[in-house]
C-alpha cells in the first residue's frame, strides 16, 4: 500500500463544513492535538503544483473533486507580513473578500479564496484551479494568527 494513501473505511466520504474545518481540524492542528482520523495531510504547497495535489491529498475514492491539506504560509520576506504564494509554474492570487466562518454566532475563522495563475505576475494566465485558505481568529475581532493556516483545494 502507498504510504501517501489514507486508511479510511469503505464508503467513507469526507465533506466537512467551513465550521468543522476551522473549529475542529484547524484548531486541533494549531494546538498540536490529535485528530481522530488522519484525513488531512501536511504538505508544502509552494513546492507542489495544483495538478499534482490529487495524488498527495486524495482520501481514498477516485471521484473526489476536493482535496484537503495543511500547509504553512510562506512569507515573501523573512521579516515581513506579505505571503509568498508562488510555485515553480505559477502563483496563487487572492480574489474577492474573505468570508467569515462562525460557530453559532461566534466568529471562529476566515476563508480566503485563491485562484491559480500560470506564469509570473502580473502577466500570469488564469487557470480553473481554486483554493480556499482557512485561518483561525485568535480573539473575537482580533487579528488572525499568522501561522494558523489550512488550505483546501477544490477543482
Amino acid at each position: 500500500m502507498d504510504t501517501n494513501e489514507s486508511c479510511v473505511p469503505p464508503g467513507f466520504r469526507f465533506h466537512p463544513t467551513d465550521e468543522e474545518l476551522v473549529g475542529y481540524y484547524l484548531r486541533k492542528k494549531i494546538a498540536s492535538q490529535k485528530i481522530d482520523l488522519d484525513v488531512i495531510r501536511d504538505i508544502d504547497l509552494y513546492r507542489i503544483e495544483p495538478w499534482d495535489l490529487q495524488d498527495k491529498c486524495r482520501i481514498g475514492y477516485e471521484e473526489q473533486n476536493e482535496w484537503y491539506f495543511f500547509s504553512h504560509k510562506d512569507k515573501k520576506y523573512p521579516t515581513g507580513t506579505r505571503t509568498n504564494r508562488a510555485t515553480m509554474a505559477g502563483f496563487w492570487k487572492a480574489t474577492g473578500r474573505d468570508k467569515a466562518v462562525y460557530n453559532k454566532s461566534k466568529l471562529i475563522g476566515m476563508r480566503k479564496t485563491l485562484v491559480f495563475y500560470k506564469g509570473r505576475a502580473p502577466n500570469g494566465q488564469k487557470s480553473d484551479w481554486i483554493m480556499h485558505e482557512y485561518r483561525l481568529e485568535s480573539e473575537e475581532n482580533g487579528p488572525p494568527q499568522a501561522s494558523s493556516s489550512s488550505n483546501i483545494l477544490a477543482y
